[in-house]
């Protein structure tokens, strides 16, 4: 297949002061940026979707964790370095197209924008559903107009209100891990009432630390790879920020813990502190074990932690879809009208445009679940994989690049490069073929790779129209 391997025109959307002019507004303050590095982590997944990847992997699932979050610290070092060097709105679309070649920066960023709409419409129905239980009089498909109609206001309005509502919202799930990590612990020492130590009977007990063999863990990593995409956002806001290179090189250097704690860390005490073949961990394993040490309404006090999640998601899948298809518009890759933005330094009509879409997906969630959404979901599927990937050889790219024009920019750097990237590279190249081995991996991969198909050959169609309307015009 032909594509466009042109030289690009410069994508450099440094933030302006004023917004107006075609720049995005740097609106966010560091605490808004240090924030959403650290809520980026916390979804409603962990919350929530953790109990199945516990129950089919056992104890083991912590080797899975560990294992995913390896390669996500890798990528984002990566993906740091190159944002350190050059913010951009588009971060590792941006980064692709003027390493790789218009073809992967149109194509990554579109499956990207892709992933995120209909992420839209998978947190508004989640959110929809517990408003719905505690206000049964409004239906759940209005809750859920109501939810994206509330954000979509917000982010209209300026970068720093999003900022400020992901500030909160992320503040409540630090919170929240940080309490459950506390009580969780002292559970474990047997330091709370009614409780005594419990050592490693759990870890060890009903069928071992691997019950359902090694295999198992490599099955658990499918689910916790995509837990973790959302990491990447604060690349994406520190175009945004007063000091871009100083909040990528913070968020960047802080994934370590902030993976080792908020997720190893919780999952650790889930498992130890619980039988994890438990139908209640299953069900919910944050409920299982916050109703096991006798904190009362337990469920209750989840639903509002996992609203937050969903909401914290949804107000960040809203910026991000906007500011990837401002950065595809800015390029050429996109209808001008998506780079265009208002006084306020917001690109509107991009905003609306992925809001659109997310309206559209939600409409296919409710009528049509089992057959358009799904296809919508599963299509969607594998795109953190494919994201990750061109990240790597982005990454192995431009760091010669930068290092030839501008060496000074190279304040955050990729450790043993290119080792390491190559490491990366050959451990989403498994997970990759390992889906393969696992019936619903292997329709997702299946799908996806039909939607990266297409949306590759859009970008063969765009590129075969820039060369003929340059030809013509010289």
């Amino acid at each position: 297949m032909s594509a466009d391997t042109t030289k690009s025109p410069p994508t450099t959307t440094a933030p302006s002061p004023h917004g107006g002019d075609g720049h995005l507004k740097a609106g966010l303050k560091n605490r808004h940026l240090s924030m959403i590095a650290i809520g980026g982590v916390i979804g409603a997944g962990l919350f929530v979707g953790s109990g199945a990847g516990i129950a089919s992997t056992g104890p083991g699932i912590l080797l899975s964790y560990t294992l995913a979050g390896v390669l996500v610290v890798l990528v984002m070092r990566m993906l740091g370095e190159m944002a350190a060097a050059d913010p951009q709105s588009g971060s590792f679309s941006a980064y692709a197209d003027r390493a790789l070649g218009r073809w992967a920066g149109f194509t990554i960023g579109w499956l990207y924008w892709f992933f995120w709409v209909v992420v839209l419409a998978v947190e508004a129905t989640a959110g929809a559903k517990i408003l719905h239980s505690w206000v049964p009089g409004v239906p759940q498909w209005g809750w859920a107009l109501i939810v994206m109609a509330v954000l979509t206001a917000t982010n209209l309005f300026s970068v720093a209100s999003y900022g400020e509502f992901e500030f909160w919202f992320a503040g409540i799930k630090v919170v929240a891990i940080a309490a459950f990590l506390v009580i969780g612990g002292l559970a474990a020492f047997g330091l709370l009432p009614d409780t005594d130590p419990v050592g490693l009977t759990n870890l060890t007990g009903h069928g071992g630390f691997l019950p359902n063999g090694i295999g198992a863990v490599f099955t658990g990593m499918l689910t916790v790879v995509f837990a973790f995409m959302g990491s990447e956002i604060v690349t994406l806001a520190a175009g945004e920020s007063e000091d871009p290179e100083r909040a990528v090189s913070k968020a960047t250097n802080s994934v370590i813990w902030r993976i080792g704690l908020f997720y190893l860390g919780s999952i650790l005490l889930v498992v130890t502190l619980l039988p994890w073949d438990s139908a209640e961990v299953k069900a919910s394993p944050y409920v299982a074990v916050l109703d096991h040490v006798g904190i009362p309404h337990a469920g209750q006090v989840m639903d509002v932690i996992v609203l937050t999640a969903v909401l914290s998601c949804l107000n960040s899948g809203m910026y991000t879809a906007s500011r990837m298809a401002f950065s595809l518009g800015r390029r050429g890759d996109a209808p001008k009208a998506f780079a265009k933005v208002t006084d306020r330094g917001v690109p509107r009509v991009a905003i609306l445009a992925s809001v659109v879409f997310g309206f559209v997906a939600v409409f296919f969630n409710y009528v049509y679940p089992e057959t358009v959404f799904a296809f919508l979901l599963n299509s969607s599927g594998a795109v953190a994989l494919f994201v990750w990937l061109v990240i790597c050889f982005s990454q192995l790219r431009m760091r010669r690049i930068i290092e030839r024009e501008t060496p000074e920019r190279l304040t955050v750097r990729m450790w043993l490069y290119p080792y390491l990237t190559w490491t990366a590279i050959g451990m989403i190249g498994f997970v990759v073929a390992y889906m393969f081995t696992d019936a619903d991996g292997r329709k997702q991969m299946y799908l996806s790779l039909v939607a990266a198909a297409i949306v590759l050959a859009a970008s063969a169609v765009v590129g075969r129209r820039r060369r003929v309307a340059v030809a013509a015009d010289s």
